[in-house]
């Protein structure tokens, strides 16, 4: 794969991020089998890893329903070799079962192949 390529995906995932079309970036640039691998197992999850769009969409709606976002941000991407970038995530966010207000930061990893996102990987 190209390095445009790479990039076009890259600035197209980042830009979706800002401006709330999320959903969109995963219909239009995820692989259909794309696995996600969290840092630790999450609530309700039995592993780190989620595997294929429809599930990853899942874990975009527990997101949205667990915390209300009062500011995010998307730095840039970063790029490693032909196939990686990288994404900063800072958030300004809510527990709406808690009622905690929480400062999060949160570095992603995406992995390319024939076009489409096959691996996101998240740390923090």
């Amino acid at each position: 794969m190209s390095r445009e390529k790479l990039k076009e995906i890259a600035d197209q995932l980042v830009e979706n991020c800002r401006t709330g079309n999320e959903k969109q970036g995963l219909s239009d640039l995820y692989d259909p089998d794309a696995i996600s691998v969290e840092a630790i197992v999450g609530p309700g999850a039995s592993s780190r890893e989620t595997v294929g769009v429809e599930a990853i969409q899942g874990k975009h709606d527990w997101w949205a329903n667990t915390f209300e976002v009062h500011s995010g941000d998307a730095e840039g991407p970063f790029f490693h070799g032909d196939d990686r970038f990288s994404v900063i995530f800072n958030f300004e966010v809510t527990n709406r079962e808690t009622s905690e207000r929480t400062a999060m930061k949160e570095v992603a990893i995406y992995t390319v192949s024939n076009g489409k996102i096959i691996r996101e990987e998240f740390y923090y």
